[in-house]
């Protein structure tokens, strides 16, 4: 029987094939769902190269399907006798275009595959976790686009918004048997979903994404694998944001609407119509070499 076990969802490539990476290097066995056969065999034999084939299994896996969800909780248990670790990551851009024009076969289509697979997996692994009785952790990937309109397509947009009061709610429901239920939502991130390099995401890097680099795959699965450990086990019910500052920094109107002197090189106080004076100046210049010298 293996010490602990993660099932993964989505897990044969991008922030899942990352999770499953972190899963193995502390130690579980893990479980790939994933309905890309093709690009699941080959993780599979890159991970069988780095010698730790025997603690990874694949189950294709339509994650809308209710049968193949159940197959997938019960062949992780049959394979290594235990189930501790749920992660949601399977996903689809989903449908897009205008909502007077979206075909609604499209949009059930993008929540069977972004809400209704969480939903399946909390319900099944839950199932097993309970009877389990040792508790267990289950983390959903939500998205920054679940947070304002803009951030992302409409009918992805809303499922991921649905995903995350799914998390509070079956945090509360699930809180007694210890399973702990979290969520994560990544930003840009580089995977194959977005199709997008650093060349691509340099106009946002730095500006409407705060930190100046691209977003990897790999941070968002350190956020994962954190919520999985006991190092999160008093953490259930939340949310946990893997943007690079994105949704921090707001609707990044910048000096658009004249509304942010600082990107005009000012500064001082606004005091607005209380009637008292307000203050303004150029900013001052400080050389390297100057901060060092005062130190």
């Amino acid at each position: 029987m293996a010490d602990q076990v993660a099932l993964v969802t989505g897990g044969a490539s991008g922030m899942g094939r990352a999770t499953v990476a972190r899963f193995l290097d502390r130690g579980f066995s893990v479980v790939i769902a994933d309905l890309n056969q093709d690009v699941a065999e080959k993780a599979i034999a890159e991970i069988a190269e780095q010698g730790a084939g025997d603690r990874v299994t694949f189950v294709r896996t339509d994650v809308s399907a209710e049968t193949d969800f159940e197959e997938a909780v019960a062949k992780t248990v049959e394979t290594y006798g235990r189930f501790d670790a749920l992660v949601n990551a399977a996903g689809v851009g989903g449908a897009f275009g205008p909502l007077t024009d979206i075909d609604v076969e499209d949009w059930d289509y993008t929540f069977d595959v972004l809400l209704r697979s969480v939903f399946l997996g909390i319900k099944h692994a839950g199932r097993v976790m309970r009877a389990q009785g040792t508790g267990g952790s289950i983390v959903n990937f939500g998205s920054v686009a679940a947070h304002a309109g803009g951030l992302g397509v409409q009918p992805y947009s809303v499922a991921k918004a649905a995903v995350l009061h799914l998390t509070r709610v079956a945090s509360v429901e699930f809180a007694a048997d210890r399973i702990r239920i979290n969520a994560v939502s990544p930003g840009i991130i580089q995977t194959p979903l977005i199709g997008l390099d650093e060349k691509d995401l340099a106009p946002v890097l730095g500006t409407v994404q705060p930190l100046p680099y691209a977003g990897e795959p790999d941070f968002v699965a350190g956020v994962v694998s954190f919520l999985a450990s006991d190092d999160a086990r008093f953490i259930t019910g939340e949310n946990i944001t893997v943007d690079g500052g994105m949704v921090a920094a707001g609707p990044q109107l910048g000096d658009m609407v004249n509304n942010n002197p600082a990107l005009r090189g000012l500064v001082g106080v606004n005091r607005g119509s209380t009637g008292e004076r307000s203050t303004i100046r150029r900013k001052v210049e400080v050389s390297a070499g100057a901060v060092d010298g005062a130190r």
